[in-house]
């Protein structure tokens, strides 16, 4: 209002110093003072830090009044085409109040065009000055977000399954990362997309962790998803565990016995080795084995050969010596006596 009432002074101060008929001054006057108040003191504040924001090829536009602006204040936005070069007012947005977004997808829908965005505060006798955008691409400035990702253990090997996060108009691939959880060792995987693919060659029963990003040759705005971890195959528990070593534990008292057993054995077959040739030649003799073989025949022949030409009866008599030899009876009764 000051600056209204210092512009009308000035201006009748400059009508009294010219000769002209009064109602052209009066006309003119009027019109200049109209000007002045709507160029120098009726005009907005210009909003303030305006930008698009885009992710998985969802596009906003942001701002903030600017200093001095209004609370009854109205905010307006354009969009241009590069190529047309024509601005187009949005009608959803074209009634903003300070603090709300637009969102521009509908208007940048052309990935491979190249467009602008501005924005006005108006009231309903006052506008402000348009703040203009950057020249915004969809396809290389939008942010490519994560993948959805499944994993699961496979024995030796994991079981990736993915979800693009938006409809891919483009050639792209994932880039995997893989880590042991238990000693850190990690390796990069280049992937296809592919819903679902296996990572080989790892150990079974061991956990890993897994993080997955889109790449692309035009886009280097990726964001990474959380880490998935999962075991190749599920882990012994504690009762696999006391199974090994009971299995353990009985294979060392086995092979324990079995030593013992062969020392011992060793030393009983000494005994009979010894036993064994006196024993049989006692029992041989009083037989007429083989169909009467003669006695002094049998004092030549083996106590082997009797015992293999000899009857089922010389064999039966052979054996109960045997048992009474081991058990300490090293004389025999009477030669040539019956049994």
């Amino acid at each position: 209002m000051l600056c209204s009432l210092t512009l009308t002074s000035l201006i009748c101060l400059y009508l009294r110093a010219i000769r002209r008929p009064w109602s052209t001054m009066k006309l003119w006057m009027m019109l200049l003072i109209l000007l002045l108040h709507l160029v120098v003191c009726g005009s907005l504040p210009a909003p303030s830090k305006v930008s698009i924001s885009s992710l998985n090829m969802e596009h906003t536009l942001s701002f903030l009044p600017g200093p001095g602006t209004p609370p009854d204040a109205r905010f307006t936005v354009q969009v241009l085409r590069l190529r047309k070069s024509q601005w187009r007012l949005l009608a959803a947005c074209a009634q903003l109040t300070a603090g709300q977004k637009c969102n521009l997808t509908r208007a940048f829908k052309d990935s491979y065009e190249q467009y602008q965005a501005r924005v006005q505060a108006f009231t309903p006798s006052q506008t402000s000055n348009w703040t203009v955008t950057g020249v915004f691409l969809p396809l290389t400035d939008t942010v490519l977000g994560p993948p959805d990702v499944s994993l699961s253990g496979c024995g030796n090997c994991l079981l990736l399954r993915l979800e693009a996060p938006i409809a891919m108009e483009f050639s792209s691939t994932y880039r995997v990362h893989v880590q042991r959880t238990r000693d850190g060792v990690q390796f990069n995987l280049s992937l296809p997309y592919k819903e679902e693919t296996v990572i080989t060659y790892l150990q079974p029963g061991v956990e890993y962790c897994v993080t997955v990003s889109i790449w692309t040759s035009f886009n280097k705005n990726a964001v990474s998803s959380a880490p998935h971890c999962a075991f190749t195959s599920p882990p012994p528990s504690r009762s696999s565990y006391v199974v090994i070593l009971g299995l353990l534990a009985a294979v060392c008292v086995l092979g324990l016995l079995l030593i013992l057993l062969h020392f011992y054995g060793l030393q009983g077959f000494e005994v009979l080795r010894k036993c064994l040739p006196t024993t049989l030649s006692y029992i041989l003799l009083p037989c007429q084995c083989g169909g009467g073989v003669p006695i002094e025949q049998s004092a030549q022949m083996s106590a082997v050969q009797h015992l293999k030409e000899g009857s089922a009866d010389c064999l039966l008599t052979a054996h109960r010596l045997l048992r009474n030899a081991s058990d300490g009876g090293e004389e025999i009764h009477g030669e040539g006596s019956e049994i």
